[in-house]
């Protein structure tokens, strides 16, 4: 006897619709959740995958999202601890790792999530061989060099999701300072994400004036408008949401869907994001930190060449020198 569904539906295509923007996100922390409601909101994937280990908030996590499906674009939310969930991805967003801790760095953190991540990527690799890897989990620069070695994608398709963030921060903080739309505020973070960031102030600009033509000190110790502060406050953001609420989350959120809007719709804006710089300003060393890149369905098909000041040179290659002495004791 026909059952309701038979009853009411003729079906005229036997195999499953496939996906073509799948994206997964590699654990259901307060990052991992941000991002998945950050990428459901802006309706760029047909399907959503979730992993973690601990299963129970997994499923829940799940139901919880799919019982909101009424009111989302996308068709097909799933979750599993194994990972042939993820199979066939554009996208994988990898948030899991051990929990940077009230007042420690994200370098501290390193050693510890080298080893989740040796459990991870080869899994992604396996069901998603062409996937864009997105790593956020901190620190996130040394992350994504363990990610490229790992997985021996080539560097375009494993990308951090570095100082997008940090840059947003400085354009919300600029935007306070100046009482201007962030939209309008322009100024990029580059290098490490976090304590050794480098704020290019001779880019900072509204409406194409250079702030710096305008205040010559701008950034120096020299500045009477104290600008220096506000990229101080971007350094010590992270630590004061910590501090107050144990963890970040919703900007990071919002940032890695920006950034996977960019990859999923194609459309080659210029973000602040960790790629390797082996043969830029002077590094001569397979180091991964954020400088402005062409970001597409391919991953990052370009680097833009910023024409930094001396002094904004030599902190990014400090940066360099002190993530690849930390990389090279690492134990793959």
């Amino acid at each position: 006897m026909a059952s309701t569904k038979e009853k009411l539906i003729h079906n005229l295509v036997s195999d499953p619709p496939s996906s073509h923007s799948k994206v997964t996100i590699v654990g259901v922390g307060a990052v991992g959740m941000a991002c998945a409601i950050s990428v459901l909101q802006k309706e760029m994937a047909d399907e959503l995958a979730l992993v973690d280990v601990i299963e129970d908030k997994l499923k829940g996590e799940m139901m919880d999202l799919q019982h909101g499906s009424l009111f989302l674009k996308t068709p097909k939310i799933v979750s599993s601890k194994d990972y042939s969930v993820t199979a066939n991805s554009k996208l994988v967003v990898i948030t899991a790792g051990a929990r940077q801790q009230e007042g420690e760095s994200r370098l501290n953190l390193v050693q510890r999530n080298v080893n989740i991540f040796k459990f991870i990527i080869p899994n992604i690799v396996k069901y998603s061989p062409n996937a864009i890897l997105l790593v956020v989990s901190n620190p996130v620069d040394i992350l994504t060099y363990v990610a490229w070695k790992i997985s021996g994608f080539p560097k375009n398709r494993v990308i951090g999701s570095g100082c997008n963030l940090d840059s947003a921060r400085f354009r919300y903080l600029m935007s306070e300072k100046l009482g201007i739309s962030s939209l309008s505020c322009h100024g990029w973070v580059i290098g490490e994400h976090g304590d050794s960031s480098v704020p290019v102030w001779s880019g900072v600009n509204v409406a194409g004036v250079s702030l710096k033509t305008l205040n010559p000190d701008m950034g120096s110790d020299s500045d009477k408008e104290n600008w220096k502060e506000v990229h101080k406050q971007v350094v010590d953001s992270a630590y004061e949401v910590i501090k107050l609420k144990g963890y970040t989350s919703w900007a990071i959120g919002l940032s890695v869907a920006d950034l996977g809007e960019t990859i999923l719709k194609n459309l080659r804006r210029v973000h602040p994001i960790s790629t390797m710089i082996k043969g830029m300003y002077g590094v001569n060393d397979e180091v991964f930190l954020s400088v402005p890149s062409v970001l597409s369905n391919q991953g990052i098909t370009d680097v833009i060449t910023m024409t930094l000041k001396k002094d904004e040179e030599d902190r990014l290659k400090k940066s360099a020198d002190t993530l690849w002495g930390i990389q090279k004791e690492l134990q793959f």
